[in-house]
């Protein structure tokens, strides 16, 4: 297991590398200027695409424009928007909510860009179910430009595909079934490898039934999935309404300058702001990645720019709305500088235990504020240490793990890797809610139970 992670480490330190994320902000600028901001026409012409008002039925395809979309979305929604904002504020502060906004406007550019490219070259044989996506556009482009480029379109293709492989696998499953499971155990105490088990099985039945059974499915179940999402959001803002101001301000301000450390945050930079800002956001929409124009090429249609203007809707709903329901729904319930849950003993110290490692001993847990303890809960104290880049200070977490054996709940740290001499920053002691889970709690802070049944559906 110890290998398959480090192997996972290493191929995101290259995927997720600084220089990428730059270029497709890059590609996005670049192609919004060339485009003639394009954005406008998917906000207002895509609407009526939407809506089938151009459609024939003798065009080539197997979904419609709305069933294209929401099996793009399907891959989107949830991934990033809800797991995704709570990880990029955990990381990165209130400020990596504007980065987000910033991405999913040049976003829609991408995203129309790379669909309308895979609509005029996708293969359409088969005019009831055809195919497309960035193979069959760097194929069939480089042939139609050479015929020496050929085989070099050929391999290129492959690699794509390669690559999309591995995305999907562990972006598109693994981190969606991990949020799930995640939430599943927090809650509900089913263990992550049944809950994946179950996800496996439930998900192989629609896509055995092709790109039909797949595009009914999400044509169904996405649109509830958002209404019921945005609804509860709404919800929760509302009855919070007196914070959204200065929520907005405060994502305004984070954005551009450093974000103090308060309560559970330990702090962000600008930089990092921007960075876990721009990573979530093109993780959440997918634009650029290439997945979503195999969706739509199999959408009924003889415009291919029909379908781009449609396909670039996606990084609007997914990160423009949902994203910035999900960020407010944080912020404003005040979830992300939550309040310690416990408090060390004053006896506890942390030890030197080699030259660049400190920890604390194993520790009975002390008693929580809000209930006992559950075997496997996550939690985590805050360390001075060595100066840290993302927090912009010398504040550290030092995470820890409850064990409940007989009735007695212990702590069993990690270990702090430092060359400076640590400290305790004080005796508080804060649950540590991963990814989705931290964005459940805070729907939870205002009717108990909800964030428990809605981010597990959702």
């Amino acid at each position: 297991m110890s290998a398959i992670d480090s192997f996972l480490v290493t191929l995101n330190s290259i995927l997720w590398h600084n220089s990428i994320l730059y270029l497709l902000l890059g590609t996005g600028i670049l192609f919004t200027v060339w485009s003639g901001f394009s954005q406008y026409r998917a906000l207002t012409h895509g609407f009526h695409v939407l809506r089938g008002v151009y459609d024939e039925p003798d065009d080539p395809g197997a979904i419609n424009h709305f069933q294209a979309l929401s099996a793009a979305l399907s891959a989107t929604v949830g991934l990033g928007n809800i797991g995704g904002v709570a990880l990029a504020i955990s990381l990165g502060g209130p400020g990596a909510v504007f980065w987000m906004w910033i991405v999913g406007f040049f976003g829609m550019a991408i995203k129309l860009t790379e669909v309308t490219l895979s609509m005029l070259y996708r293969n359409t044989d088969n005019s009831d179910n055809p195919h497309g996506g960035p193979m069959w556009v760097v194929s069939k482009a480089l042939a139609n430009r050479s015929p020496k480029l050929a085989r070099l379109g050929k391999w290129i293709g492959a690699l794509f595909c390669v690559t999309a492989l591995v995305s999907t696998a562990t972006g598109g499953n693994m981190f969606q079934a991990w949020n799930v499971g995640v939430i599943t155990e927090e809650y509900f105490g089913i263990p992550s490898i049944a809950t994946g088990i179950v996800l496996a099985i439930i998900i192989g039945m629609v896509i055995i039934g092709g790109i039909k059974r797949i595009g009914a499915v999400a044509g169904r179940l996405v649109p509830i999935m958002l209404a019921l999402y945005l609804l509860a959001g709404i919800y929760v803002l509302l009855v919070n309404w007196s914070e959204i101001p200065g929520m907005f301000a405060l994502i305004l301000t984070s954005a551009f300058s450093q974000t103090e450390a308060t309560g559970a945050f330990v702090g962000g930079t600008m930089g990092y702001a921007f960075l876990f800002g721009m990573k979530r956001a093109l993780f959440s929409n997918e634009a650029g990645q290439g997945t979503s124009p195999m969706a739509h090429s199999a959408a009924k249609t003889d415009e291919p720019v029909r379908e781009g203007i449609v396909a670039g809707l996606e990084p609007f709903i997914d990160t423009i709305v949902v994203c910035t329901v999900t960020a407010l729904v944080i912020l404003s319930t005040g979830i992300w500088n939550r309040s310690a849950e416990a408090l060390l003993s004053p006896s506890v110290r942390l030890e030197q235990v080699a030259d660049d490692a400190w920890t604390i001993k194993k520790t009975q847990a002390p008693s929580r504020t809000n209930g006992g303890w559950n075997d496997g809960d996550g939690l985590y104290v805050i360390v001075r240490a060595h100066e840290n880049p993302q927090s912009g200070n010398n504040l550290h977490r030092l995470n820890g793990v409850v064990s409940v054996i007989d009735g007695v709940e212990s702590i069993t740290w990690n270990t702090l890797v430092t060359d400076a001499t640590a400290k305790l920053k004080g005796p508080e002691i804060f649950a540590s809610y991963v990814g989705a889970t931290l964005t459940a709690k805070a729907f939870d802070t205002v009717a108990p139970g909800l964030g428990k049944w809605l981010v597990t559906l959702a």
